[in-house]
Protein backbone atom coordinates (compact mmCIF):
# COMPACT_ATOMS: atom_id res chain seq x y z
CA UNK A 1 0.00 0.00 0.00
CA UNK A 2 1.91 3.31 -1.07
CA UNK A 3 1.98 5.73 1.57
CA UNK A 4 0.23 9.25 1.41
CA UNK A 5 2.66 12.46 0.02
CA UNK A 6 3.60 14.62 2.51
CA UNK A 7 2.38 18.14 2.14
CA UNK A 8 4.38 19.50 4.87
CA UNK A 9 7.38 19.08 6.95
CA UNK A 10 9.43 20.86 9.40
CA UNK A 11 12.61 20.32 10.77
CA UNK A 12 13.99 21.82 13.70
CA UNK A 13 11.89 24.35 13.00
CA UNK A 14 12.67 27.53 15.31
CA UNK A 15 11.33 31.77 15.62
CA UNK A 16 12.74 34.07 18.13
CA UNK A 17 11.72 37.25 18.36
CA UNK A 18 13.05 40.66 19.93
CA UNK A 19 16.69 41.61 20.22
CA UNK A 20 16.80 42.07 24.19
CA UNK A 21 14.29 39.33 25.68
CA UNK A 22 14.02 37.12 23.11
CA UNK A 23 10.95 34.97 22.77
CA UNK A 24 11.01 31.80 21.43
CA UNK A 25 7.88 31.35 19.99
CA UNK A 26 9.10 28.11 18.33
CA UNK A 27 11.76 25.81 20.08
CA UNK A 28 12.70 22.87 17.42
CA UNK A 29 9.30 21.63 15.79
CA UNK A 30 9.62 18.74 14.04
CA UNK A 31 6.34 18.36 11.95
CA UNK A 32 4.85 15.57 9.25
CA UNK A 33 1.53 16.66 7.87
CA UNK A 34 0.09 13.77 4.81
CA UNK A 35 -2.08 14.70 1.95
CA UNK A 36 -5.65 14.50 3.25
CA UNK A 37 -5.49 15.33 6.61
CA UNK A 38 -7.81 17.46 8.77
CA UNK A 39 -6.09 18.57 11.87
CA UNK A 40 -5.99 21.20 14.62
CA UNK A 41 -3.14 23.22 16.42
CA UNK A 42 -4.50 23.63 20.27
CA UNK A 43 -2.79 25.35 23.21
CA UNK A 44 -2.73 28.86 25.10
CA UNK A 45 -2.27 32.09 23.85
CA UNK A 46 1.46 32.27 23.44
CA UNK A 47 2.42 28.53 22.43
CA UNK A 48 3.45 29.02 19.37
CA UNK A 49 0.23 28.22 17.61
CA UNK A 50 -0.16 30.52 15.20
CA UNK A 51 3.25 31.34 14.79
CA UNK A 52 3.70 27.77 13.51
CA UNK A 53 1.00 28.62 11.26
CA UNK A 54 2.50 31.76 9.52
CA UNK A 55 5.83 29.65 9.21
CA UNK A 56 3.74 26.84 7.12
CA UNK A 57 2.02 29.43 5.21
CA UNK A 58 5.12 31.34 4.70
CA UNK A 59 3.87 34.19 5.79
CA UNK A 60 6.85 34.83 7.99
CA UNK A 61 10.22 33.36 8.11
CA UNK A 62 11.84 30.86 10.53
CA UNK A 63 15.14 31.93 12.65
CA UNK A 64 16.23 28.37 12.07
CA UNK A 65 15.30 25.01 10.73
CA UNK A 66 13.32 24.08 7.59
CA UNK A 67 10.07 24.49 5.89
CA UNK A 68 9.19 22.28 2.95
CA UNK A 69 5.54 22.83 1.42
CA UNK A 70 4.29 20.41 -1.18
CA UNK A 71 7.68 19.53 -2.06
CA UNK A 72 9.19 22.89 -2.05
CA UNK A 73 12.15 24.56 0.59
CA UNK A 74 10.09 27.91 1.51
CA UNK A 75 14.01 29.01 1.92
CA UNK A 76 14.96 28.66 -1.51
CA UNK A 77 11.21 30.11 -3.00
CA UNK A 78 11.96 33.34 -4.60
CA UNK A 79 8.36 34.68 -5.42
CA UNK A 80 6.73 33.93 -2.72
CA UNK A 81 3.53 35.50 -3.59
CA UNK A 82 3.39 33.51 -6.24
CA UNK A 83 3.94 30.38 -4.41
CA UNK A 84 0.81 31.44 -1.26
CA UNK A 85 -1.17 31.91 -4.05
CA UNK A 86 -0.92 28.70 -5.75
CA UNK A 87 0.13 26.48 -2.91
CA UNK A 88 -1.96 27.83 0.23
CA UNK A 89 -5.28 28.60 1.33
CA UNK A 90 -5.93 30.68 4.05
CA UNK A 91 -9.39 31.90 6.12
CA UNK A 92 -9.07 33.91 9.05
CA UNK A 93 -10.87 34.54 12.20
CA UNK A 94 -11.77 37.67 10.42
CA UNK A 95 -12.86 37.11 6.65
CA UNK A 96 -10.51 39.82 5.39
CA UNK A 97 -12.56 40.61 2.33
CA UNK A 98 -12.71 43.18 0.47
CA UNK A 99 -15.68 45.33 0.85
CA UNK A 100 -16.15 46.83 -2.43
CA UNK A 101 -16.08 43.77 -3.91
CA UNK A 102 -18.75 41.21 -4.83
CA UNK A 103 -18.72 37.23 -3.30
CA UNK A 104 -17.44 36.45 -6.25
CA UNK A 105 -15.14 38.80 -7.02
CA UNK A 106 -13.81 38.70 -3.90
CA UNK A 107 -13.32 34.56 -4.72
CA UNK A 108 -11.86 35.39 -7.96
CA UNK A 109 -9.25 37.63 -5.92
CA UNK A 110 -6.25 34.78 -5.33
CA UNK A 111 -6.67 33.59 -9.12
CA UNK A 112 -5.30 36.51 -10.75
CA UNK A 113 -2.03 36.47 -11.84
CA UNK A 114 -2.31 32.88 -12.79
CA UNK A 115 -2.67 31.00 -15.92
CA UNK A 116 -6.06 31.34 -15.91
CA UNK A 117 -8.55 32.88 -18.46
CA UNK A 118 -11.55 35.61 -17.48
CA UNK A 119 -13.95 33.09 -18.56
CA UNK A 120 -12.71 29.82 -16.26
CA UNK A 121 -12.18 32.38 -13.64
CA UNK A 122 -16.03 33.23 -13.44
CA UNK A 123 -17.10 29.68 -14.02
CA UNK A 124 -14.39 28.62 -11.27
CA UNK A 125 -15.32 31.58 -8.59
CA UNK A 126 -19.27 30.65 -9.39
CA UNK A 127 -18.77 26.70 -9.13
CA UNK A 128 -17.04 27.43 -5.19
CA UNK A 129 -19.69 29.30 -3.48
CA UNK A 130 -21.90 26.80 -4.85
CA UNK A 131 -20.08 24.11 -2.63
CA UNK A 132 -20.00 26.09 0.05
CA UNK A 133 -23.82 27.34 -0.01
CA UNK A 134 -23.93 30.14 -1.54
CA UNK A 135 -25.07 30.38 -5.02
CA UNK A 136 -27.99 32.86 -4.55
CA UNK A 137 -25.26 35.23 -2.64
CA UNK A 138 -22.74 35.85 -5.87
CA UNK A 139 -23.44 39.68 -6.21
CA UNK A 140 -23.79 40.31 -2.85
CA UNK A 141 -21.15 42.54 -1.17
CA UNK A 142 -19.88 41.62 1.77
CA UNK A 143 -22.05 44.06 4.39
CA UNK A 144 -25.21 42.26 2.52
CA UNK A 145 -24.01 39.01 3.87
CA UNK A 146 -24.09 37.19 7.87
CA UNK A 147 -21.06 36.82 9.69
CA UNK A 148 -21.67 33.00 8.67
CA UNK A 149 -21.64 33.93 4.87
CA UNK A 150 -18.39 36.20 5.07
CA UNK A 151 -16.79 33.12 6.38
CA UNK A 152 -18.33 30.44 3.22
CA UNK A 153 -17.07 33.28 0.39
CA UNK A 154 -13.38 33.24 2.93
CA UNK A 155 -13.43 29.77 2.26
CA UNK A 156 -14.42 29.36 -1.33
CA UNK A 157 -11.62 32.22 -1.82
CA UNK A 158 -8.98 30.01 0.14
CA UNK A 159 -10.10 27.29 -2.69
CA UNK A 160 -9.77 29.69 -5.57
CA UNK A 161 -6.60 27.57 -6.84
CA UNK A 162 -6.97 24.30 -5.60
CA UNK A 163 -4.24 24.76 -3.15
CA UNK A 164 -2.34 21.88 -1.27
CA UNK A 165 -3.55 23.00 1.79
CA UNK A 166 -5.56 25.58 3.67
CA UNK A 167 -4.79 27.04 6.71
CA UNK A 168 -7.61 28.20 9.01
CA UNK A 169 -6.36 30.84 11.89
CA UNK A 170 -9.68 30.40 14.39
CA UNK A 171 -12.19 30.03 11.36
CA UNK A 172 -15.12 30.35 13.74
CA UNK A 173 -13.61 32.81 16.36
CA UNK A 174 -16.02 35.64 15.69
CA UNK A 175 -19.06 33.36 14.93
CA UNK A 176 -22.16 32.27 16.84
CA UNK A 177 -22.03 28.49 17.85
CA UNK A 178 -24.52 27.60 14.96
CA UNK A 179 -22.45 29.46 12.45
CA UNK A 180 -19.47 28.54 14.03
CA UNK A 181 -20.37 24.88 13.73
CA UNK A 182 -21.80 25.48 10.13
CA UNK A 183 -18.63 26.91 8.90
CA UNK A 184 -16.42 23.09 10.83
CA UNK A 185 -19.66 21.32 8.69
CA UNK A 186 -18.50 22.47 5.56
CA UNK A 187 -14.74 22.73 6.21
CA UNK A 188 -15.16 18.54 7.23
CA UNK A 189 -17.34 18.28 3.95
CA UNK A 190 -14.49 19.46 2.04
CA UNK A 191 -11.81 17.91 3.13
CA UNK A 192 -13.89 14.55 2.88
CA UNK A 193 -15.44 14.66 -0.78
CA UNK A 194 -12.45 17.05 -2.03
CA UNK A 195 -9.61 15.01 -0.44
CA UNK A 196 -7.82 18.44 0.68
CA UNK A 197 -5.90 19.25 2.94
CA UNK A 198 -6.58 21.14 6.41
CA UNK A 199 -4.54 22.47 9.49
CA UNK A 200 -6.84 24.42 12.04
CA UNK A 201 -5.41 26.70 14.67
CA UNK A 202 -8.43 26.58 17.45
CA UNK A 203 -9.17 27.60 21.05
CA UNK A 204 -11.93 25.60 21.15
CA UNK A 205 -12.32 21.65 22.00
CA UNK A 206 -15.50 21.40 20.29
CA UNK A 207 -13.76 22.48 17.12
CA UNK A 208 -10.63 20.25 17.40
CA UNK A 209 -12.96 17.34 18.36
CA UNK A 210 -14.98 17.13 15.24
CA UNK A 211 -11.35 17.03 12.84
CA UNK A 212 -9.09 13.61 13.19
CA UNK A 213 -5.61 14.42 15.01
CA UNK A 214 -4.83 16.81 17.87
CA UNK A 215 -1.36 18.21 17.74
CA UNK A 216 -1.04 20.71 21.35
CA UNK A 217 1.64 23.17 21.79
CA UNK A 218 3.17 24.93 24.88
CA UNK A 219 5.98 26.82 25.00
CA UNK A 220 6.79 26.56 21.46
CA UNK A 221 7.22 22.95 21.25
CA UNK A 222 4.55 20.23 20.48
CA UNK A 223 3.81 18.69 23.57
CA UNK A 224 1.33 16.08 22.04
CA UNK A 225 -0.01 14.93 18.92
CA UNK A 226 -2.42 12.35 18.83
CA UNK A 227 -5.39 10.62 16.35
CA UNK A 228 -8.82 11.68 17.70
CA UNK A 229 -10.57 8.00 18.28
CA UNK A 230 -14.20 8.89 19.40
CA UNK A 231 -15.66 12.41 21.33
CA UNK A 232 -15.55 10.03 24.85
CA UNK A 233 -12.33 9.38 24.14
CA UNK A 234 -11.49 12.92 23.86
CA UNK A 235 -13.26 13.43 27.24
CA UNK A 236 -11.25 11.01 28.62
CA UNK A 237 -8.26 11.81 27.98
CA UNK A 238 -9.60 15.71 29.11
CA UNK A 239 -10.22 14.33 32.64
CA UNK A 240 -6.89 12.62 33.33
CA UNK A 241 -5.24 15.61 32.52
CA UNK A 242 -7.53 17.45 34.97
CA UNK A 243 -7.25 17.88 38.47
CA UNK A 244 -9.95 15.52 39.17
CA UNK A 245 -8.82 12.75 37.01
CA UNK A 246 -5.42 13.04 38.98
CA UNK A 247 -7.65 12.42 42.19
CA UNK A 248 -9.71 9.78 40.98
CA UNK A 249 -6.15 7.58 39.48
CA UNK A 250 -4.59 8.19 42.67
CA UNK A 251 -7.51 6.59 44.32
CA UNK A 252 -8.86 10.07 45.98
CA UNK A 253 -12.20 9.00 46.13
CA UNK A 254 -12.85 10.14 49.47
CA UNK A 255 -11.21 13.22 49.29
CA UNK A 256 -13.49 14.22 45.47
CA UNK A 257 -16.40 13.27 47.78
CA UNK A 258 -15.27 16.43 50.24
CA UNK A 259 -14.32 18.84 47.74
CA UNK A 260 -17.25 18.55 46.23
CA UNK A 261 -19.52 18.55 49.17
CA UNK A 262 -20.90 14.54 49.18
CA UNK A 263 -18.48 12.83 51.69
CA UNK A 264 -21.41 12.28 54.02
CA UNK A 265 -23.94 10.69 51.06
CA UNK A 266 -23.84 7.06 50.24
CA UNK A 267 -22.99 5.79 47.10
CA UNK A 268 -26.49 5.92 45.03
CA UNK A 269 -27.39 8.84 46.69
CA UNK A 270 -23.36 10.45 45.85
CA UNK A 271 -23.98 9.06 41.93
CA UNK A 272 -27.45 11.31 41.75
CA UNK A 273 -26.51 14.60 43.50
CA UNK A 274 -23.26 14.53 40.95
CA UNK A 275 -25.36 13.59 38.07
CA UNK A 276 -27.16 17.32 39.63
CA UNK A 277 -24.22 18.95 40.07
CA UNK A 278 -23.09 18.13 36.19
CA UNK A 279 -26.41 19.67 34.78
CA UNK A 280 -26.53 22.67 36.69
CA UNK A 281 -22.49 23.06 35.80
CA UNK A 282 -23.46 22.76 32.06
CA UNK A 283 -26.68 24.95 32.87
CA UNK A 284 -24.44 27.54 33.77
CA UNK A 285 -22.04 27.49 31.03
CA UNK A 286 -24.69 27.56 28.41
CA UNK A 287 -25.96 30.53 30.33
CA UNK A 288 -22.51 32.12 30.16
CA UNK A 289 -21.84 31.24 26.33
CA UNK A 290 -24.62 32.75 25.72
CA UNK A 291 -23.65 36.13 26.96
Amino acid sequence: MNKRPIVVETHALIKIYGDGAEIHALDGVDLVILRGEFLTVMGPSGSGKSTLLNMIGALDKPTGGQVIVNGEDLATIRDVDRFRARTVGFVFQLHNLLPALTARENVEVPMHGQSIGEREMRERSEHLLELVGLPDRMRHLPSQLSGGQRQRVAVARALANDPAIILADEPTGSLDTQAGGEIVDLLEHINRNQGTTILIVTHDPKVARRTRRILTMRDGKIADDHRVESPVREDLRDLARSRLGSMLLNGAKDQVLAEIGLDQHDEETAIETLRLLLNRTLTDQDTHDAQ
